[in-house]
């Protein structure tokens, strides 16, 4: 059975639909180029300053201290180390409300699942987080090289040279970081 296709090619009759069409153009304006400065030349030493800072001291938390009287520093210490005395004079009532349905959800999301899991678990370690499952990991791992109710000095004394060098490996990990990043700035060709 030879059908016929809806499709038409062409109307012979029709006119162009869109030339016939006045479509208003948007005036098109000159692109701006906008030029930025080239930063300044750094040392390796600078750069290497700079990226250790990065790691170390993320945030700069002293920066606010520099060139500030004696009462200056301790009101910033103190807003510093208890930020309530920073924003709990613009603290109103009406967020009391706010804060306390994100404390309930907070708590339902991390203090009672771990709680229900308590009760009806079958595990006797209980871990929340991926810090807190490799500490017990350790801990096990431990266990069965040392008992920790026999020899209690040794037990310690090889979880906290494990956690050490755990703390070793990684800051040298994080420095290899930066270190790999400046050389691979340095190495890049410069365009100018």
């Amino acid at each position: 059975m030879v059908g016929s296709s809806n499709r038409v090619e062409s109307f012979p009759d029709a006119t162009d639909l869109e030339a016939s069409q006045p479509f208003p153009t948007p005036s098109l304006t000159p692109l701006q180029v906008h030029s930025v400065s080239v930063p300044q030349e750094k040392t390796t030493f600078q750069s290497l300053k700079q990226r250790l800072g990065e790691v170390f001291f993320p945030d700069d938390p002293l920066h606010q201290f520099k060139n500030k009287s004696f009462l200056r520093k301790m009101v910033l210490a103190l807003h510093y180390f208890f930020p309530i005395f920073q924003w709990g004079s613009d603290y109103h009532l009406k967020l009391l409300k706010s804060d306390a349905i994100s404390g309930v959800t907070i708590a339902n999301s991390s203090f009672v699942p771990p709680l229900i899991y308590s009760v009806l678990g079958s595990s006797r370690d209980l871990a929340v987080g991926p810090v807190s499952i490799a500490s017990l990991v350790m801990g096990s791992m431990l266990r069965d090289v040392v008992s920790p109710d026999k020899e209690p000095t040794l037990y310690l004394q090889l979880a906290f040279t494990a956690t050490f060098f755990a703390g070793v490996f990684q800051a040298s990990l994080g420095l290899l970081r930066q270190t790999s990043t400046i050389l691979h700035e340095m190495l890049q060709p410069q365009t100018r």
